[in-house]
């Protein structure tokens, strides 16, 4: 079926949860209200899914907030939101913070030889997943391109110790019992990627009847054009459940600090365990460092170390954003 001032600064623990949105309008009681789910934003109203399986649209109270997977209450046309977690937060071309989706089991972070990605895409979508309770997984869309294998075996190299790296093509219907695996058991996912790379053509494979209008890469640019302008879910017919988002042609890390950056950087994790002395270990110039001393022995790289610290640096500079 398819249904469409400066912040305090997140702990660790806190990252990635979202506390009911405030407002002048009247509180539901708590028991009060038919409990549902946002599947689509349109700006001053939401498309609410129900347990019925009826789907009705209801109207935002002023300053009233509510995204894609929004478990919500609706009684007399008001609406209540729950609290949420696996928040996915993005900032816009002017800098504010938005809120693409909530209550995500899995992200999809989708790529392909044609277009490529920004660099450091795939390191700060693994940050921004593992800080917020996210799993990410990587997606590599387009395996019929001439360069699909070569990149595919440095993807494997690269992230398959961290995490899933699935290997598709949805033009050919390749490799998407994948994704429906990972989404298995009423999992609740979101695809991220540049534009361009599919994501349109990967959820039309997914979700037959969607019909989402895919773009043709810019002949000039080599880059995609964005098809996307809302999010949107999309219940999956063998289960789960996947929020189509905007194309994002880059996005910038909200509410991730230095320490969290450190624990979810891909490529890491066995070095953090063994070896780092100190929980608040940053890998800059620790003693005792587990990813230094990895990258002393070999089986770190100096690449993915810079790649690493370009990313701290990012978070500095956006740090002066909010």
């Amino acid at each position: 079926m398819n249904v469409a001032g400066r912040k305090k600064k997140k702990t660790p623990r806190d990252a990635g949860r979202r506390e009911p949105e405030g407002g002048s309008f009247p509180a539901l009681a708590p028991d009060e209200g038919e409990p549902g789910l946002v599947v689509a934003h349109h700006g001053v109203a939401v498309l609410v899914r129900f347990e019925s399986g009826e789907a009705r649209q209801v109207w935002l109270q002023p300053e009233q907030r509510a995204v894609v997977g929004d478990r919500v209450r609706v009684a007399r046309n008001r609406l209540a939101v729950e609290p949420a977690r696996g928040v996915l937060r993005r900032r816009d071309p002017r800098g504010r913070e938005r809120t693409i989706a909530t209550n995500l089991d899995v992200l999809g972070i989708v790529v392909a030889p044609e277009p490529r990605e920004p660099p450091g895409y795939i390191d700060r979508g693994f940050v921004i997943a593992r800080s917020a309770g996210i799993e990410p997984i990587l997606v590599m869309n387009k395996t019929d391109l001439d360069d699909g294998d070569e990149l595919a075996a440095r993807l494997i190299e690269i992230y398959a110790p961290s995490a899933s790296v699935l290997c598709v093509c949805a033009d050919r219907g390749e490799g998407l019992d994948l994704i429906f695996e990972a989404l298995a058991g009423g999992r609740l996912g979101a695809l991220v990627g540049p534009s361009g790379v599919g994501k349109s053509s990967l959820l039309n494979a997914l979700v037959p009847d969607l019909d989402l209008r895919v773009s043709e890469l810019n002949r000039g640019s080599g880059k995609g054009r964005h098809t996307t302008t809302t999010a949107t879910l999309h219940a999956l017919e063998r289960g789960g459940f996947l929020v189509d988002t905007a194309g994002f042609k880059d996005f910038i890390a909200v509410d991730v600090v230095a320490l969290e950056a450190a624990q979810a950087f891909p490529g890491f994790e066995e070095a953090i365990v063994e070896g780092c002395r100190f929980r608040d270990c940053v890998h800059k110039s620790e003693p005792d460092c587990g990813v230094l001393a990895g990258i002393e022995a070999g089986t770190i790289s100096e690449r993915r170390h810079r790649s690493y610290l370009q990313l701290l640096e990012e978070l500095e500079s956006s740090d002066g954003r909010s």
